[in-house]
């Protein structure tokens, strides 16, 4: 396990060998079995991951399939928080053709939309997911204290006021009560499951909670301290990020 944190000096550094990682392990598995099926994480935090992943102009972006981790309920695409418009922005229209990509409709019956993408997934292994910590500790939008036990893949979720502060405090809506108290989020559990974790947090906002999900027991109040669990996840700070551990 490599959940001892690899630590950069700072944002830039931490997404350049993030992202690196990330690639080599989608080229491994377009390598070994000529398809790569991934999730990809969204949010300020993943700017300087998801930039670095573009980089890499030799992965073949048409023999990998993406899943993202959650969508608010009830905003449209259209809206400069919704999660589908980030990756469609930011990832989507940025590579030549994916295989398939499957986008989490916040807007559809959400619990025929967990059914819908719980049934996809299934039949796409997870070779690679990269993933943030937030400020609450949550993991995908699975707040504490996190359902640890669920196989569902999606599930429907409420969001605490920590998460919503967090979404507010990023910029992605003008005022607190505009933030969703709901989303579609992937599981604790479907998210184990992948083969290979890239976990990628800067940021002071998030030092509290990288020392509680570091240091503490693994507990559903700390959800992303369940990664100490994963065989294969490496995790990526920087010094900001990284700043209250006992260690540093």
């Amino acid at each position: 396990m490599s959940f001892n944190p690899i630590i950069s000096k700072d944002n830039k550094e931490l997404g350049q060998k993030s992202g690196d990682t990330a690639a080599s392990i989608i080229k491994k598995a377009i390598a070994e079995k000529g398809q790569a099926n991934i999730i990809l994480a969204t949010g300020t935090s993943q700017f300087e991951t998801l930039q670095q992943l573009l980089s890499h102009t030799d992965i073949d972006w048409g023999k990998v399939v993406m899943f993202h981790l959650d969508e608010y309920i009830g905003l449209p695409i259209t809206a400069p928080a919704s999660f589908r418009k980030y990756l469609k922005e930011r990832f989507i229209d940025k590579v030549p053709t994916l295989k398939a990509y499957y986008l989490i409709d916040g807007e559809a019956d959400p619990e025929e939309e967990c059914a819908r993408l719980g049934a996809i997934i299934k039949e796409h292994p997870i070779d690679m997911a990269q993933v943030g910590i937030g400020e609450n500790g949550h993991l995908a939008f699975n707040d504490p204290p996190a359902d640890f036990d669920t196989e569902q893949p999606y599930i429907v979720v409420e969001l605490d006021e920590a998460c919503r502060r967090q979404q507010f405090g990023e910029g992605w809506f003008p005022t607190m009560d505009d933030v969703p108290k709901q989303a579609i989020s992937m599981s604790i559990r479907q998210i184990l499951k992948s083969k290979s974790i890239v976990c990628s947090v800067p940021d002071e906002r998030k030092a509290q909670a990288v020392k509680d999900c570091i240091e503490k027991p693994i507990s559903n109040l700390h959800p992303a301290g369940i990664l100490h669990t994963h065989p294969d996840c490496t995790l990526y700070l920087d010094e900001a990020s990284a700043s209250l551990l006992s260690n540093q």
